[in-house]
């Protein structure tokens, strides 16, 4: 297996989740320059009027003690609503582009999750929750898309604004400007500080999030156990359990970088006085005008003001940090190995299938199919029967290439499966499992899942051999019934559906794990006279526990602990008198 990134390049992520992000919005950088550009240039305008309105006041000044420059006042007051005016046009731009770029970065997130997704090998699901990679795609990109939009164009703002009247202020006055940068640094101690106290409970704070997803998932699909076991207070128990971790560490996390506004605003306003007493002091000593404290007053605001945005960005792009790093971790999590170029195939599929000395593990140290060999041919229906953790399903997602055997070959029509790329394979199969899933969408589109222009005579037969056909007329739109959630189907019709599916696409080799478990004893004899005609000419595997439905089969393989103990037909198994006999006569005893 390699690693690949968020595209088909060979790229890793960094650890830092802020870091990736940057490297993310590389693809928008244009747009991005010209956000900053718009940011910075507003910021200057905005640093640039105090020393407008300090010459008015010099003006004000000078013409209470002699006369007021009327003309003069009019003319830069004219040019201040002209930069403001600039100023809007450019604020505005930039918190366009910023919905812009914010937009199409979440769209791609979302969709590189949505690929990585189908790119992933089941081992990846059966060690996480559906509902942890739910919140990375919800919850984990939302977070980094309101961080964009409100947070990245403030935070160039602030400090273009703080750069910028720092250096109207030391053009303005040194010593003044002095006084100032000591009362920030201060606060930038604090939030640096702060920052690193509460960064962790922010990354907490998702993974926890996660967890509550996962829980309520569970919850929703099991509600009907949970009734019926009355579990809901152990239940409750466990969502109150992580809800009060959730609260606690984020009010950790809020009430930590929370600290930061506050701080600020007392830095700002410890500054302002700063700046007050030391200007008045060089005033009075006639070293600087009347109208220099009046600017500087303004650029210590201007200043000092950014740290307030900066600290509210810096609570922000912590919450980004920790959802990013989770987007990023997900996204560079180990694929299936590609497999585009692979270009062996099998013309006219027969059905033969061999095993050949097959290993496999879902831990390389323990092995759950041992040295497994059997050789299947074409057209035959092969049973597979032994008791729970046995290997039946295992043997069926290896033949399938759902998971890669340890060692050995599996084999159809002499070629090997490992040789075929995992899209061939599956093309060979139709396959029917005991969990049904069916989509939101009409039947007819369930039915026809992903396979183009299926006649609709080819839809009706395949449901008139499972015996599902009359129901389905009985709906309201008959065919064209959206299934959803208001549309009542018992677990044996949703089965009928899936099976109907398969005869649909008429593959060469047919799967049927468990597929008759939630039908009553007519329907399965209805399904079982169907599959007869849909297997016939084909190469069927079919797991059971209910015996009694394979006693037709050409080949019944008996396996317990990953190997093949026993195999023939249903007769000469029973003659036997071994494990298979024990197993069947087993399933009647209680009934006699």
């Amino acid at each position: 297996m390699r690693k690949q990134g968020f595209n088909k390049e060979d790229k890793k992520f960094s650890k830092d989740g802020l870091v990736n992000l940057m490297e993310y919005l590389k693809r928008y950088n244009v747009f991005l320059i010209m956000a900053l550009l718009f940011a910075i240039g507003g910021s200057a305008i905005t640093v640039y009027s105090p020393d407008r309105l300090s010459e008015i006041t010099d003006l004000i000044t000078q013409g209470i003690m002699t006369g007021i420059d009327i003309d003069r006042i009019k003319e830069i007051g004219i040019l201040l609503v002209g930069l403001y005016l600039i100023s809007i046009i450019l604020s505005y731009s930039q918190s366009f582009i910023m919905a812009t770029i914010t937009q199409k970065t979440t769209n791609k997130l979302r969709s590189d999750i949505s690929n990585k997704i189908n790119r992933l090998p089941l081992k990846y699901y059966d060690k996480n929750t559906v509902g942890d990679v739910l919140s990375r795609v919800t919850n984990d990109v939302d977070t980094i898309g309101q961080t964009l939009n409100q947070s990245m164009g403030n935070l160039v703002s602030g400090i273009s604004l703080l750069i910028g009247s720092l250096f109207m202020m030391l053009k303005t006055n040194v010593t003044l400007t002095i006084t100032a940068i000591v009362a920030t640094l201060i606060g930038f101690g604090f939030m640096t500080i702060i920052v690193s106290k509460s960064q962790r409970y922010f990354e907490r704070q998702q993974r926890l999030l996660g967890e509550i997803n996962g829980h309520i998932e569970e919850v929703y699909t099991g509600h009907s156990v949970i009734k019926a076991y009355n579990a809901q207070e152990k239940t409750n128990k466990d969502f109150k359990e992580l809800n009060n971790k959730l609260r606690d560490t984020g009010w950790k996390a809020q009430f930590i970088s929370g600290l930061m506004m506050p701080l600020m605003t007392f830095v700002g306003n410890f500054g302002y006085v700063a700046v007050c007493v030391v200007g008045a002091m060089l005033a009075f000593n006639n070293k600087i005008s009347f109208g220099v404290i009046v600017a500087f007053m303004m650029y210590i605001r201007f200043f000092t003001q950014p740290l307030g945005q900066l600290a509210q960005a810096a609570t922000s792009l912590q919450s980004t940090s920790a959802a990013s790093k989770r987007v990023f971790e997900f996204l560079e999590e180990e694929e299936m190995v590609d497999e585009s170029n692979n270009t062996v195939s099998i013309d006219n599929v027969k059905g033969n299938v061999s095993f050949e000395n097959v290993k496999f593990g879902y831990n390389e140290d323990k092995l759950i199919i041992k040295d497994f060999s059997v050789d299947i041919k074409a057209g035959q229906k092969v049973a597979i029967v032994g008791p729970t953790g046995a290997g039946k399903t295992t043997l069926v997602n290896l033949l399938m290439k759902f998971y890669d055997v340890n060692s050995g070959k599996i084999k159809i029509d002499d070629v090997a499966i490992q040789d075929l790329s995992r899209e061939k394979v599956h093309d060979l199969f139709c396959m029917v499992l005991q969990d049904t899933w069916l989509f939101e969408g009409t039947i007819r589109d369930n039915i026809t899942y992903n396979k183009e222009d299926v006649s609709e005579s080819v839809i009706v037969s395949a449901c008139k051999a499972v015996g599902i056909d009359h129901f389905i007329r009985t709906l309201p739109h008959g065919y064209d019934t959206v299934l959803d959630d208001n549309t009542n189907l018992s677990a044996g019709q949703k089965q009928l559906i899936t099976i109907a599916r398969a005869m649909v696409k008429d593959a060469p080799l047919l799967i049927l794990d468990e597929a008759t478990s939630s039908v009553d004893t007519r329907t399965e004899i209805l399904i079982q006279e169907a599959m007869d005609k849909l297997s016939a000419g084909k190469t069927s595997f079919v797991i059971a526990h209910r015996l009694s439905t394979i006693k037709n089969a050409d080949v019944i393989l008996v396996m317990k602990d990953g190997d093949i103990i026993e195999s023939g037909n249903h007769n000469e198994l029973l003659k036997l008198n071994g494990f298979y006999a024990e197993l069947y006569n087993s399933q009647f005893e209680k009934a006699s």
